[in-house]
Protein backbone atom coordinates (compact mmCIF):
# COMPACT_ATOMS: atom_id res chain seq x y z
CA UNK A 1 0.00 0.00 0.00
CA UNK A 2 1.08 3.54 -0.78
CA UNK A 3 0.82 5.92 2.16
CA UNK A 4 0.87 9.70 2.12
CA UNK A 5 1.05 11.85 5.22
CA UNK A 6 0.62 15.59 5.01
CA UNK A 7 1.08 18.15 7.75
CA UNK A 8 -0.40 21.62 7.26
CA UNK A 9 0.03 24.81 9.20
CA UNK A 10 -2.81 27.12 8.22
CA UNK A 11 -3.17 30.86 8.61
CA UNK A 12 -5.15 31.01 11.89
CA UNK A 13 -7.86 33.31 10.53
CA UNK A 14 -8.54 30.76 7.78
CA UNK A 15 -8.61 27.59 9.90
CA UNK A 16 -12.40 27.12 9.79
CA UNK A 17 -12.59 27.58 6.00
CA UNK A 18 -9.66 25.21 5.52
CA UNK A 19 -11.28 22.58 7.73
CA UNK A 20 -14.50 22.71 5.68
CA UNK A 21 -12.62 22.45 2.37
CA UNK A 22 -10.41 19.62 3.64
CA UNK A 23 -13.33 17.54 4.88
CA UNK A 24 -15.09 17.98 1.51
CA UNK A 25 -11.93 16.93 -0.32
CA UNK A 26 -11.47 13.84 1.85
CA UNK A 27 -15.08 12.76 1.33
CA UNK A 28 -14.81 13.25 -2.45
CA UNK A 29 -11.55 11.29 -2.55
CA UNK A 30 -13.13 8.33 -0.80
CA UNK A 31 -16.33 8.53 -2.85
CA UNK A 32 -14.89 9.02 -6.35
CA UNK A 33 -11.43 7.43 -6.31
CA UNK A 34 -11.45 3.62 -6.33
CA UNK A 35 -7.73 3.52 -5.44
CA UNK A 36 -8.17 5.68 -2.32
CA UNK A 37 -8.75 3.35 0.62
CA UNK A 38 -8.42 5.70 3.57
CA UNK A 39 -8.29 9.46 4.03
CA UNK A 40 -8.04 10.47 7.68
CA UNK A 41 -8.18 14.16 8.53
CA UNK A 42 -6.87 15.10 11.99
CA UNK A 43 -6.76 18.49 13.68
CA UNK A 44 -4.74 19.41 16.74
CA UNK A 45 -7.27 20.01 19.55
CA UNK A 46 -5.03 22.76 20.96
CA UNK A 47 -4.39 24.40 17.58
CA UNK A 48 -7.15 24.24 14.94
CA UNK A 49 -4.72 25.69 12.38
CA UNK A 50 -2.59 22.51 12.53
CA UNK A 51 -3.84 19.63 10.35
CA UNK A 52 -2.47 16.14 9.72
CA UNK A 53 -3.59 13.74 6.96
CA UNK A 54 -3.12 10.00 6.63
CA UNK A 55 -4.01 8.77 3.14
CA UNK A 56 -3.84 5.16 1.95
CA UNK A 57 -3.81 4.31 -1.77
CA UNK A 58 -3.53 1.08 -3.74
CA UNK A 59 -0.30 2.26 -5.34
CA UNK A 60 1.53 5.32 -6.63
CA UNK A 61 -0.69 5.42 -9.73
CA UNK A 62 -3.79 5.76 -7.56
CA UNK A 63 -2.18 8.69 -5.76
CA UNK A 64 -1.31 10.32 -9.08
CA UNK A 65 -4.96 9.85 -10.11
CA UNK A 66 -5.92 11.66 -6.90
CA UNK A 67 -3.66 14.60 -7.74
CA UNK A 68 -5.14 14.77 -11.26
CA UNK A 69 -8.78 14.64 -10.10
CA UNK A 70 -11.01 17.65 -10.65
CA UNK A 71 -12.06 17.74 -7.00
CA UNK A 72 -8.44 17.79 -5.79
CA UNK A 73 -7.45 20.52 -8.26
CA UNK A 74 -10.40 22.66 -7.12
CA UNK A 75 -9.53 22.03 -3.45
CA UNK A 76 -5.84 22.80 -4.00
CA UNK A 77 -6.62 26.12 -5.68
CA UNK A 78 -9.11 27.03 -2.98
CA UNK A 79 -6.81 26.39 -0.02
CA UNK A 80 -3.43 27.49 -1.44
CA UNK A 81 -3.72 31.03 0.01
CA UNK A 82 -4.68 29.58 3.41
CA UNK A 83 -1.52 27.51 3.88
CA UNK A 84 1.53 28.76 5.75
CA UNK A 85 3.43 25.47 5.53
CA UNK A 86 2.82 22.04 3.98
CA UNK A 87 4.97 18.92 4.38
CA UNK A 88 4.20 15.80 2.32
CA UNK A 89 5.83 12.45 3.09
CA UNK A 90 5.52 9.20 1.14
CA UNK A 91 5.55 5.85 2.96
CA UNK A 92 5.19 2.21 2.06
CA UNK A 93 2.97 0.19 4.36
CA UNK A 94 4.48 -3.15 5.28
Amino acid sequence: MYVITVEFHIRPAMAAAFREAMLENAAASLRFEPGCNQFDVCFDPQDPAHCFLYELYDDEGAFKDHLASDHFKAFDGRVAPMIEQKNVTVWERA
